[in-house]
C-alpha cells in the first residue's frame, strides 16, 4: 500500500516549498528511485523546472517536464496535467488535491506551510487519505 508522507514547512513563500521538493527530489534521485512531480499548474511546473536548475549550485538533477518527455524513461519528470507514463516510485505532489493516480506510487510526499490555502487543502488530503486506511508519516522540518 501506498505510504504517504506529509512535510510540515516554516512560513508561507511558494518558493521556500519547492526549494525543500526539489532537495528531496535530488535526495530520491541519488538513492535511484524514479519520481513524477505533480504541480497545479503550468506556472507552477516551470516555476518547479526553474527551481530544479537553479536552487543550489553545485547540484544537477536531470529532469524533464512530462508533456515534453521524448524519453519516457526519464528518472524524472514534472508535470501538472497528465499522469507519468509508466509505474515510478515517488510522487511529490504540489497541487491542492491528489491526483486520480497516487495510489500507483509507492510512496507520496506532501509538502504543508503556512499559507492559509495550502494548509486548508493539506489537511483535506490528510483526511482523505486517514479515511481510505492509508500509512501515514508527518515531518515537522
Amino acid at each position: 500500500m501506498t505510504r504517504i508522507s506529509f512535510y510540515i514547512l516554516k512560513g508561507s513563500v511558494e518558493h521556500d516549498r519547492q526549494v525543500f521538493a526539489c532537495r528531496l527530489i535530488e535526495k530520491a534521485y541519488k538513492q535511484g528511485q524514479h519520481i513524477f512531480v505533480h504541480t497545479e499548474n503550468a506556472e507552477q511546473t516551470q516555476q518547479l523546472n526553474n527551481c530544479l536548475w537553479s536552487f543550489r549550485a553545485d547540484s544537477f538533477i536531470p529532469h524533464q517536464l512530462a508533456e515534453e518527455a521524448s524519453q519516457p524513461d526519464n528518472t524524472i519528470l514534472v508535470g501538472h496535467d497528465s499522469k507519468p507514463p509508466r509505474l515510478m516510485d515517488l510522487l511529490i505532489n504540489l497541487a491542492a488535491e491528489q491526483p486520480a493516480f497516487f495510489s500507483s506510487f509507492n510512496r507520496v510526499a506532501e509538502f504543508i506551510n503556512d499559507d492559509i490555502t495550502i494548509k486548508t487543502t493539506g489537511r483535506q488530503r490528510y483526511q482523505f487519505y486517514q479515511q481510505h486506511g492509508y500509512a501515514l508519516e508527518t515531518h515537522k522540518i
